[in-house]
C-alpha cells in the first residue's frame, strides 16, 4: 500500500477548503511540531504529522454581529468531532490504511478538551503528541487561526515534512527496527 503523503492530503479539494478555512499556517506549523514531538516520544511521525495537519479541519467560525466571537465559539465548539469524521473520510478516500485513518481520526477527536465534559482524560502517545503540537502554536483568542502563509511556502514545508517522515521510516526499516 502506497503511503499517503501530506501533499496528497493538501491537494485534495476537501483539505483545500477546510484546512484553509481553519488556518493553513497553523496547520503547517502544528504538523512540524508534531514531527519533533513524535520522534521524542517514539510515536509514528507519519500518523502524527497527518493528524496535526488535519486537527482543525472541522472548525466552524462563530460570528456575532459580523465579528468573530471567541466566547460563542468556546460555548458551542465541536470542531474536533466534526474534524475527526471529516479527516477519516478524506484519508480513506486517499487510500490511507483503515487502521491508520482511525488512529489519526481519534487523535484529532482528542486534540482539545474544549468540548469534552469536565474530568481527566488519558491520551495515548499519538493523541498526546497532536495535543502538544497544537498547544505549542496556539495564540490567545484563537489568533493562530488567522496567521498567514504563502501557499508556495506551505507546500514547500509540507514536502519537507513528507521527506523527513520518509527518511525516518526508511532508516527504521534499514536498521531492521519496527516502524512504530
Amino acid at each position: 500500500m502506497k503511503r499517503v503523503t501530506l501533499l496528497n492530503i493538501y491537494d485534495h479539494d476537501i483539505a483545500q477548503k477546510y484546512v484553509k478555512r481553519s488556518g493553513l499556517a497553523h496547520a503547517v506549523a502544528t504538523a512540524g511540531y508534531a514531527f519533533d514531538y513524535a520522534i521524542e516520544k517514539k510515536v509514528d511521525p507519519d500518523l502524527a504529522v497527518k493528524a496535526a495537519f488535519l486537527h482543525d479541519i472541522g472548525h466552524y467560525t462563530w460570528y456575532r454581529d459580523g465579528q468573530w466571537d471567541f466566547q460563542l465559539y468556546k460555548q458551542y465548539d465541536i470542531h474536533a468531532i466534526k474534524g475527526a469524521e471529516r479527516a477519516h473520510k478524506l484519508l480513506i478516500r486517499l487510500g490511507e490504511h483503515p487502521i491508520s485513518a482511525k488512529k489519526i481520526a481519534l487523535a484529532i477527536l482528542l486534540h482539545t478538551d474544549s468540548y469534552l465534559p469536565e474530568g481527566e482524560w488519558k491520551l495515548d502517545p499519538l493523541q498526546e503528541v497532536v495535543a502538544l503540537a497544537d498547544s505549542k502554536d496556539e495564540e490567545p483568542g484563537g489568533k493562530h487561526h488567522y496567521k498567514v502563509i504563502k501557499e508556495r511556502d506551505a507546500v514547500r514545508k509540507l514536502a519537507e515534512l513528507d521527506q523527513k517522515v520518509g527518511q525516518f521510516r526508511s532508516k527504521l526499516v534499514q536498521d531492521n527496527q519496527p516502524v512504530y
